[in-house]
């Protein structure tokens, strides 16, 4: 593992690392986040900056060509369409840095995501309550 990673505490220290252009994108992407999710609550999960609203809602990270988004395989499923353009895995999306974020996109993505984590609360609570 690179030396140079330590281990980081928190979201402001994670995008502390980068570059300055690439801490904009960042700090852009987590108000967007935020406003599209604004009960979610902010950690650092696998060395990532994520929210979590009933369980993990979505994860960011920041690489050298491009930007991590991890909103779960249902938030990729449930965008393919529109996600289609950009390099993916079963849980997960790149977007280049060369190119604008698709923040509208994303906040979309994010606000799936929350109304999903809530509706499997609500369904487990129900559960529990029988």
């Amino acid at each position: 593992m690179d030396e140079k990673k330590t281990k980081v505490e928190s979201v402001d220290e994670y995008i502390s690392q980068f570059p300055a252009e690439i801490q904009e994108i960042l700090q852009k992407l987590r108000k967007v986040i935020k406003e599209a999710a604004p009960d979610a609550v902010e950690k650092i999960s696998y060395q990532m900056p994520t929210f979590a609203l009933s369980g993990n809602l979505v994860h960011y990270a920041a690489f050298k060509n491009h930007i991590g988004f991890y909103p779960a395989p249902s938030g990729i499923e449930a965008f393919k369409e529109e996600l289609s353009g950009y390099k993916g895995a079963k849980g997960s999306v790149q977007f280049p840095l060369n190119q604008e974020l698709p923040y509208e996109l994303i906040s979309r993505i994010v606000q799936f995501r929350a109304a999903e984590n809530k509706e499997k609360a609500a369904a487990k609570k129900k559960g529990k309550e029988k």
